[in-house]
């Protein structure tokens, strides 16, 4: 066998971040081999990821992705087990050289086969996985296209938005990136009352007449008691009906017509890793 220096230790060290017990650990198995001690690696990775696949990786760090024509956003996040992963600069940088990546996949499937680095990013998460000893993994990967896509992360990068405009403006990077903002800070579940579930919307009358029936309300009033729950659902829970956060008397409809009449929101994506 032959002797294994502390080059050999290091220089394995800096290609794949593993630590220096490992990488002494598996030069010797492979008898000073780079190459292999990099297999013995990353087979050591998809050993704990394989151990640790019925653990919640509910920790993460979030970034989104713009094209250079603002018509296709990503929101994409890497995740794993504990916040002192999450803190790590080897994970966060990780995220950061991710990230661009998500928009030329068209889903987190073909994401996982992308090479980076002569590893696919599979590969390259479970060679993680070994490193940490924790589950690594891809949790956000939202994608949106419409005529312009903006994006906000709030600092942390636990939670952010991405939001798309039908059509382009002088305003659009200021007003996509503001009603992101209103996203992340009011959580919307649809866009306007039109586009909320149906499914969702009868769940609500149910439960209000439930209640209101337990109050002893009368049944003659029921209908129009509901009626105006509904009326605040909806403002409280589509984005369009919302109060504006910076304005706290305007609808976020009203502050988009004050900023462009002919622009209206055609979607949004929304994740938070806080929940």
């Amino acid at each position: 066998m032959s002797k294994i220096t502390p080059k050999q230790v290091s220089d394995l060290r800096k290609t794949t971040g593993a630590g220096m017990m490992d990488c002494k650990k598996a030069l010797v198995e492979a008898n000073g081999n780079k190459e292999k001690a990099i297999e013995i690696l990353r087979k050591k990775g998809q050993k704990v990821a394989s151990n640790r696949s019925d653990r919640t990786s509910s920790q993460g760090f979030l970034l989104s992705s713009i094209n250079h024509t603002n018509t296709e956003g990503v929101l994409f996040s890497l995740n794993c087990e504990t916040d002192f992963v999450v803190k790590n600069k080897d994970f966060q940088d990780l995220a950061h050289r991710l990230a661009p990546l998500t928009l030329f996949s068209k889903n987190k499937e073909e994401f996982l086969s992308h090479v980076i680095d002569n590893q696919t990013v599979s590969e390259k998460l479970l060679h993680l996985t070994g490193i940490t000893g924790e589950k690594i993994e891809v949790g956000a990967f939202l994608r949106l296209e419409a005529p312009y896509v903006g994006s906000y992360i709030h600092n942390g990068n636990q939670i952010g938005a991405i939001v798309g405009l039908t059509n382009r403006s002088e305003n659009a990077a200021q007003l996509s990136e503001n009603l992101a903002m209103q996203v992340v800070a009011m959580k919307p579940i649809a866009i306007d009352r039109s586009d909320v579930d149906p499914k969702l919307i009868a769940q609500e009358k149910e439960i209000a007449r439930e209640f209101l029936i337990k109050e002893g309300k009368p049944e003659h009033l029921l209908d129009n008691i509901i009626r105006g729950k509904l009326e605040r659902f909806y403002k409280e829970n589509t984005l369009v009906n919302q109060l504006y956060i910076a304005e706290e008397k305007v609808t976020v409809k009203n502050y988009i017509k004050s900023i462009d009449p002919k622009v209206a929101v055609s979607g949004f994506k929304l994740y938070n890793l806080g929940r």
